[in-house]
């Protein structure tokens, strides 16, 4: 069932309010690779990505 516009502008307001969005580019085939990795650690694509970044930004502080 689609959601009614009442629920789609709940949900906008709410991603407005709480999220950012980084849109990437990746080489053709890597989307794949990213996906099955995150699967494979039990997690979503997007929480894959955000502790990647986390561990990345962690690891450069200390240098």
């Amino acid at each position: 069932m689609a959601p009614t516009d009442a629920q789609r502008r709940a949900r906008d307001k709410w991603l407005a309010e709480k999220v950012d969005t980084i849109n990437i580019r990746v080489p053709k085939g890597k989307k794949t690779e990213i996906q099955a990795h995150a699967a494979q650690c039990g997690e979503s694509v997007n929480a894959f990505l955000i502790r990647a970044a986390d561990e990345a930004m962690e690891r450069d502080q200390q240098k």
